[in-house]
């Protein structure tokens, strides 16, 4: 089941709490049980910030997240986080890095076991159940970090940048494969991006954040079916005033 997000004049800075710079201006934001989304934006605008607080990671200098009617305290199984580097443990292998994940949820082995078998065949990788992280490529890696996350069957999906460090086809793979496991997922995603194309090719929604402290410029909803080049260059221009 998914849930709505909420950002209630979220601001978040770095540093002591009285003496801390501003990363993210204080933003309000809605976001629909089972959406797409992609925040977009350069480097240094606060999107990852956003996505962090709504993850539980860092803590707000000034309002609040909520997850349904549940405010965002810290980390929690209702949110699962896909992050750019992997961050799977090479002495694992791929079904033991999605088992590791479900183990806070207080599953008994075997169905730890099932889970993780079933996430690894969800994103194509079944045959790489029982390799190490160092015996699979980069694309492959990021599909068991995928598999970790959808695995305990999370409300919210996060996603940093996750294909930022593929090479051209792997990453056009990978964005498929999202496509095709969001719509039995259901849940609501949060995508972090600063490709425009990538934006628009995944989200039902684009919005752009810019500024030192970071805050949203554009908010716009992206049309099913072929591009619109219009939006693109709407979108486009935005970004270059930011």
């Amino acid at each position: 089941m998914s849930q709505d997000i909420r950002l209630d004049g979220l601001a978040v800075g770095h540093g002591p709490r009285r003496r801390s710079t501003p990363v993210l201006a204080p933003t309000d934001l809605d976001f629909t049980a089972g959406s797409f989304t992609a925040l977009l934006g350069p480097s240094g605008c606060g999107k990852s910030t956003l996505l962090n607080a709504v993850a539980g990671f860092v803590r707000p200098t000034a309002g609040r997240v909520f997850v349904g009617a549940r405010p965002v305290t810290g980390p929690g199984p209702d949110r699962g986080m896909v992050f750019q580097h992997y961050a799977l443990f090479p002495w694992l292998t791929a079904r033991g890095n999605v088992e590791f994940a479900l183990k806070r949820l207080g599953l008994p082995r075997a169905e730890r076991r099932r889970r993780a078998l079933a996430a690894l065949a969800e994103v194509e990788l079944a045959d790489g159940a029982e390799k190490y992280p160092a015996q699979l490529s980069g694309g492959m890696q990021q599909r068991v970090a995928l598999a970790r996350a959808l695995a305990a069957e999370p409300e919210v999906l996060l996603m940093d940048e996750p294909f930022g460090a593929l090479d051209a086809l792997t990453r056009a793979r990978m964005q498929a494969l999202l496509s095709r496991l969001r719509q039995g997922t259901g849940a609501t995603v949060l995508f972090v991006t600063h490709d425009l194309d990538e934006a628009l090719a995944l989200a039902e929604r684009v919005v752009v954040l810019g500024g030192k402290p970071g805050r949203v410029l554009a908010d716009h909803a992206v049309p099913a079916g072929r591009p619109d080049p219009a939006l693109r260059e709407l979108i486009a221009r935005r970004l270059g005033h930011g």
